[in-house]
């Protein structure tokens, strides 16, 4: 076998292995953003919008991110008048669906943020999935409007339930 068959032969394994990588690669997360934070808030809300092209459910099970300590998954819930933020341990992803992490409902929470959020910075954010394993993508720091029952809900801790 001559040099360039060989060489050939690489070539196209790796080009096959590169795309079956590819194909595996069944979650994908897109449109990904934080509110921007103030001076001194130790906290912020980070959303995602997740998708599971592949034929079987997976689980969000946590993420983390270099901006923050670390990162919860959180779901909000009208209780009577009163909006509840509850920590969740993970967020279903059906197989075919869309999931998305938005203000108002499942969302993550960044805890112990090292440095105020600002518009127009990004994020590094790494999803960790049950099946789909580690999913790399990245936030926008943006000023967006929340849903009127979400408004004002990360600031000052005011109607917070958190479940430990």
């Amino acid at each position: 076998m001559n040099f360039m068959t060989l060489r050939r032969g690489l070539l196209a394994a790796a080009l096959l292995l590169s795309t079956t990588a590819w194909a595996d690669a069944t979650v994908q997360a897109r449109d990904g953003w934080a509110r921007p934070t103030v001076t001194g808030q130790p906290v912020g809300g980070a959303y995602v919008q997740l998708r599971n092209a592949g034929n079987a459910a997976d689980r969000l099970l946590g993420a983390s991110t270099s901006a923050a300590e670390r990162v919860e998954l959180h779901s909000m819930q009208m209780s009577g008048d009163v909006m509840r933020m509850r920590q969740v341990d993970a967020i279903e992803l059906p197989a075919g669906a869309t999931v998305d992490l938005a203000p108002g409902g499942l969302h993550l929470m960044l805890m112990g943020l090292k440095a105020p959020l600002r518009a127009g910075d990004k994020l590094p954010l790494v999803l960790r999935f049950e099946k789909a394993g580690e999913v790399k993508t990245e936030l926008l720091v943006d000023n967006r409007a929340a849903p009127a029952a979400a408004s004002g809900h990360m600031h000052g801790g005011q109607g917070h339930d958190h479940k430990h």
